[in-house]
């Protein structure tokens, strides 16, 4: 059984503004999420893939990552409150997934927040964590990805700015400190659970440049 640690964290609405998602925090400040405020890393590769590969080829793989990603996000979600999951409902690719995941899963308790809405004033950001938990007994942001294939860390280091953005909001809202961010990936062609472990103060400086970016201030 998973600890959970209980905070009441204000109710953050959210708008679309200008095709945007963003959060309405208590004092009525909008602030957009971090998935957008980072939209614009990676995106030459992204639109040099689907050029490639063809618009029609490239949806139908977006659709089909985005499906199984909710889908194995929700199985996560449900062990981790401690629900009870019958692998055998679950479909083979998830399923699958799940189990490479799960020894990873193990390692995590004391759990502070999951699918939680955040905010900073500081960084003017907010979102929807996936996890925030001791791993391994050390106070994590946990992210839970899914992957055809390994991924090279220097490519996603907008995972690690996603982290580093809700680390900073935790802090802020709690007091406490999160000492790393964990990215777990559970991938096709892989017999394991990939893991990539950073610090947030690695990141605090470029995900500060796509902050001031997106406000449209001098970077």
């Amino acid at each position: 059984m998973f600890n959970h640690v209980p905070h009441e964290f204000p109710k953050l609405l959210q708008e679309n503004l200008d095709g945007s998602r963003v959060y309405v925090t208590p004092t009525g400040d909008k602030y957009p999420s971090v998935t957008t405020v980072l939209s614009d890393y990676g995106k030459k590769e992204l639109m040099e893939w689907r050029a490639r590969v063809g618009e029609e080829h490239a949806n139908k793989v977006s659709r089909q990552a985005t499906t199984r990603g909710t889908s194995v996000h929700k199985v996560i979600e449900t062990y981790l409150n401690n629900d009870l999951i019958s692998q055998d409902d679950l479909m083979p690719n998830v399923k699958s997934l799940y189990v490479r995941m799960k020894p990873e899963l193990d390692k995590l308790n004391n759990i502070h927040c999951l699918e939680d809405r955040l905010f900073s004033h500081q960084l003017k950001l907010a979102g929807t964590v996936d996890c925030i938990a001791e791993y391994n007994g050390v106070l994590s942001v946990i992210d839970f990805k899914t992957s055809v294939r390994l991924k090279k860390k220097e490519k996603i280091g907008s995972y690690f700015m996603q982290g580093t953005a809700y680390a900073t909001m935790f802090e802020e809202m709690t007091g406490l400190k999160i000492e790393q961010i964990v990215i777990m990936i559970g991938v096709d062609s892989a017999n394991f659970c990939q893991v990539l472990k950073v610090k947030p103060d690695d990141y605090r400086d470029e995900l500060q440049f796509y902050i001031d970016k997106y406000y449209g201030r001098n970077v």
